[in-house]
């Protein structure tokens, strides 16, 4: 039973960080708008909730059984709910093994109880923090919820199944909904972690540190890459069911993949924003970042050379990689030495050593 607990873990886990993935771009652009800056607490705070999100899915569907006509007929059980409220005390009498306090902690149903309390906990804090709601809102979301998951067990994870696998019982929501009241009484902590209280507000230049760099970094790598992903597999999609071919076997294929992966998205991404005032790439603007020329003045042709030695440099070789083999080299070396250089004391980086051009905050006045 204890596996049977533990095992969902893994995809909510799996699950909160692919999702973490896919949403860091949008995340960093919005909490440098409404906070000024990212920050490590609230950070955690937002994988925690994504990985949690999908410990609820995952704790609702995981694990499945083998379920056909004859598993249903020896399981016919689970095709009725059970909703006579508080049945889970004549549970823990029939199931106490051993008599007095020392059989608790073994009792299969206090186990069961206990947990359905604690899976809800995290919800009613987040409701809390995130809402800014109190105790009825929390019991409120916690029963909806709770009545989304057994509905969705009760019909066989909508009708997927031809029957259901696991049991609607009345007492799930009735735990669920004391776990997230309970969870409200832990949102203090959510707050302490996030670290708002006394914070500069959004719109005050803070300085520029490496982190703050090497995110701007990352945030045009993830957006290039997920936007070329998304692009080649649009294309993928257009050549297999409108032409029925693979874009693989085409001679144009590798061209094709390297223009829609890194080159295009890069354009789009790196060299478009730069060609504004402040000379920066969508990473950059993300994390409020502004060029300058050494005498404070606009980039200009500056921004030539830091785009051929930053990401929009790499991106190049990397699309180029396919064609010409010292090209991967180049870019696997590149990288490495960006991040050495964005971490020196004036974060300039290598686009900032070979063009000369140095960042500020976009907030100065």
């Amino acid at each position: 039973m204890l596996s049977d607990r533990l095992l969902p873990a893994l995809p909510a886990l799996f699950g909160g960080t692919l999702l973490a993935f896919i949403l860091f771009v949008p995340f960093v652009f919005r909490s440098y708008r409404q906070r000024g800056e990212v920050g490590l607490g609230p950070a955690l705070l937002a994988f925690g909730f994504l990985v949690y999100g999908f410990a609820l899915v995952a704790y609702t569907l995981f694990p499945i059984p083998h379920v056909d006509d004859a598993w249903c007929s020896v399981n016919a059980a689970t095709s009725h709910p059970q909703l006579d409220p508080l049945r889970f005390l004549d549970d823990i009498a029939r199931e106490q093994r051993t008599p007095g306090l020392r059989g608790v902690p073994a009792n299969p149903a206090i186990q069961q109880i206990l947990f359905n309390v604690a899976l809800f906990v995290p919800l009613g804090a987040y409701v809390r923090h995130y809402l800014r709601r109190g105790v009825v809102t929390a019991v409120l979301a916690g029963a909806g919820v709770s009545l989304l998951i057994e509905v969705t067990q009760f019909t066989g994870n909508w009708f997927l199944f031809p029957c259901a696998y696991r049991l609607f019982d009345v007492d799930d929501l009735l735990a669920n909904s004391l776990g997230a009241a309970v969870g409200v009484m832990f949102a203090p902590l959510l707050h302490l972690l996030s670290g708002r209280q006394g914070a500069l507000g959004a719109d005050v230049a803070r300085p520029l540190t490496a982190g703050r760099r090497v995110l701007g970094m990352l945030v045009d790598l993830v957006a290039v890459f997920l936007l070329g992903g998304v692009l080649a597999t649009v294309l993928d999609l257009v050549v297999e069911y409108g032409f029925d071919a693979q874009v693989a076997e085409q001679p144009w294929g590798a061209l094709a993949n390297s223009a829609l992966k890194p080159w295009l998205p890069a354009v789009l991404l790196l060299v478009l924003p730069s060609l504004r005032a402040d000379g920066v790439t969508f990473g950059q603007r993300a994390v409020r970042l502004r060029r300058a020329g050494p005498d404070g003045t606009r980039p200009g042709l500056r921004l030539v050379p830091a785009l051929l030695f930053g990401g929009f440099g790499y991106c190049l070789l990397v699309g180029l990689a396919p064609f010409a083999p010292g090209a991967g080299g180049l870019a696997n070396l590149m990288a490495p030495v960006c991040l050495v250089l964005a971490l020196t004391r004036t974060h300039r980086g290598l686009s900032g050593l070979v063009s000369g051009l140095t960042f500020t905050d976009a907030r100065e006045r």
